[in-house]
């Protein structure tokens, strides 16, 4: 049978316990309020703008990998053709 709480109910915590749990809700409001800080401050800091010179350096790097990539899946089609030609060749002499 469940036991109801109510206005009468006992609750024994030592007091290391009752320390942990205080210790615990004050260093939750501590690191809340850290970070309440530190979203304001970041939302006062300008924006980082990004150089004309970063931004063609970072289309290069993307369009060579898209290249690379590119290369990569023609030379697994063309092993892939290779051993479809293979396996052919072998069902076909039974």
């Amino acid at each position: 049978m469940a036991q109801k709480i109510s206005e009468n109910t006992e609750l024994q915590l030592d007091l290391k316990t009752i320390g942990i749990i205080i210790g615990g809700a004050v260093t939750l409001a501590a690191m809340y309020f850290t970070l309440q800080k530190d979203i304001d401050l970041a939302k006062e800091l300008p924006k980082a703008e990004v150089s004309r010179t970063e931004y063609d350096l970072k289309d290069e790097l993307i369009r060579t990998t898209i290249m690379d990539i590119d290369d990569k899946v023609k030379d697994n089609s063309e092993k892939l053709d290779k051993i479809d030609d293979k396996l052919f060749i072998i069902i076909n002499k039974d």
